[in-house]
């Protein structure tokens, strides 16, 4: 069975907020990780709602649709507030306007890149626009949206065209995306790490991209939110060569770069 995507696990415990979950189920969810999901989930729509006021007047929003300018082009990306894998987080902005910004020290023409948990698509259409072969990847029920944006934005106006893949992190890793055949420059991801129980299986995911012995760079932004950000950071130390690039302090967002150590 496939385990709830982890982007929407506090969203599914929404109804629950107010009169918690039917009786038959209370003897099964412990009141402390309720309540944490609560706080975390109540955290999240929060951000959901205020996140554009932090990058006005340089972001509008209008109707489920924001508009952004990057790489010398106009962006329109509808989103959806149904779940958080729809919306546009402030570490993907923050990442854009790193890669936009700083092409001599990370230049992504002709690279190939991947990005894990692509939402929206606005750091894979930046991407392409900044002339990378992009394979943009996130749960099943987010591709049909994805790649509306993803089409919508690039098409006539990048190098390469972007592809669009289901990747649930930790599964059929080797199966849909083989070593032999999937080698990338670049990963990037933003906002991926939060309250979630899939920490383990986002770092499984990167281990699979960015392994020793391969070339590969992650770049990854977040806003640092939860205890759980921190556990990320110290994990991913661990196991790769890993420095903070850039820190926006206003955004609370972090950029880091990683290579595995061999």
């Amino acid at each position: 069975m496939e385990r709830a995507p982890p982007a929407m696990r506090a969203a599914r415990l929404q109804p629950y907020l107010e009169t918690g979950p039917p009786q038959e189920q209370r003897s099964v969810l412990e009141t402390g990780a309720l309540e944490e999901a609560k706080e975390d989930c109540e955290r999240m729509s929060g951000e959901a709602m205020d996140r554009r006021k932090v990058w006005e007047p340089s972001v509008y929003y209008s109707l489920g649709k924001e508009s952004f300018h990057f790489a010398g082009h106009d962006i329109s990306i509808r989103e959806s507030m149904d779940t958080y894998g729809a919306l546009i987080w402030p570490g993907a902005v923050a990442l854009c306007q790193f890669l936009e910004n700083n092409q001599q020290q990370v230049s992504l023409m002709d690279k190939a890149v991947l990005e894990i948990g692509a939402g929206t698509g606005l750091l894979s259409i930046v991407a392409s626009l900044l002339g990378a072969w992009v394979t943009a990847t996130d749960l099943p029920d987010i591709l049909s949206n994805l790649t509306f944006n993803l089409t919508r934005n690039t098409r006539g106006r990048a190098r390469y065209t972007p592809q669009v893949a289901a990747l649930t992190w930790g599964q059929h890793l080797d199966r849909d995306f083989p070593r032999n055949g999937c080698r990338y420059d670049y990963i990037l991801a933003a906002d991926v790490v939060y309250h979630h129980e899939c920490l383990e299986e986002l770092l499984a995911t990167i281990r699979h991209f960015c392994h020793p012995g391969s070339t590969t760079t992650l770049l990854w932004a977040n806003k640092i939110r939860f205890q759980s950000d921190l556990w990320f950071i110290e994990h991913l130390k661990s196991s790769y060569n890993t420095k903070m690039i850039c820190e926006l302090p206003q955004q609370e967002v972090k950029i880091y770069q990683a290579t595995a150590k061999e």
